[in-house]
């Protein structure tokens, strides 16, 4: 990780304009604090980048922009996270939402700033997992960004054409240091669902936060004992181990994955 920071400070120094990319899910949790404050010490333009937008939840969804959008676990209306975050653009790379106003938006910014450079150099920054790289090739409408569901995947710095007027700079994802907290890690997919330590607290911790998620995509009644709740599935799902027990770590670690992927939204 400290060696993916290298990197990062790097792109912050090179790149005209940056990007920040925030869940949609869970814009405050994937506030990288440290990387907005070095990018302020820079004096780079930066934008926030809002992703993921098609799991939010809205059965309606057809435009990114759209006031009815809402992080769910705080019922916050993702609209007014533009009074917020400013430069604020909401995207789905999935559904291709906001590509065309977030490239608009870049070459506003790097006009604003009286930035001269052919191609304009624009570092994408975030957690891991955030979508940076779907992003990427969503924007340049190409695959140039090689993009996995497992956290971590991107190494080193990517420089990606996306056209004669943008060159993206893609980074690995970085935690914050001293950041310690594996639940929110597990929930934003900075940790894959294959290494997280307990994935029946990261489970339930969604189950808090997004009430009747879980329990509507596994069918099962919702109940205030997330831990039975956990077991109920498990055994609906005939996840057994040794002993005819219900194997919660296997099941657990599926929810995650599905959870992760964006299936369950």
């Amino acid at each position: 990780m400290a060696n993916f920071w290298h990197i990062v400070n790097n792109v912050i120094r090179d790149a005209d304009v940056l990007l920040l990319l925030l869940d949609a899910r869970l814009v405050n949790e994937t506030r990288n604090l440290e990387i907005e404050k070095k990018v302020k010490a820079a004096g780079k333009p930066l934008i926030y980048v809002i992703t993921k937008c098609d799991l939010v939840e809205n059965k309606d969804f057809e435009d990114a922009h759209k006031e009815v959008l809402f992080d769910a676990p705080k019922k916050k209306l993702l609209v007014e996270y533009k009074k917020e975050l400013k430069p604020c653009v909401f995207v789905s790379a999935i559904k291709y939402y906001g590509v065309t106003i977030l490239r608009e938006r870049i070459l506003i910014e790097a006009n604003k700033h009286k930035i001269k450079s052919s191609p304009i150099k624009v570092g994408v920054l975030g957690y891991p997992n955030v979508g940076k790289s779907s992003l990427i090739n969503a924007v340049s409408g190409g695959s140039g960004a090689p993009t996995s569901m497992m956290s971590g995947y991107t190494k080193g710095l990517q420089k990606i054409k996306c056209d004669n007027r943008i060159m993206f700079l893609d980074t690995p994802g970085v935690i914050p240091f001293m950041e310690k907290e594996s639940e929110k890690h597990s929930m934003i997919g900075s940790v894959d669902f294959t290494k997280v330590k307990e994935p029946d607290l990261a489970v339930m911790k969604i189950m808090e936060q997004f009430p009747g998620k879980v329990e509507a995509y596994y069918d099962v009644p919702v109940i205030d004992d997330f831990e039975a709740t956990l077991e109920n599935i498990t055994i609906s799902k005939n996840i057994i181990k040794s002993g005819n027990q219900p194997n919660i770590d296997k099941m657990a670690r599926t929810i995650l994955k599905n959870w992760q992927k964006g299936n369950i939204k």
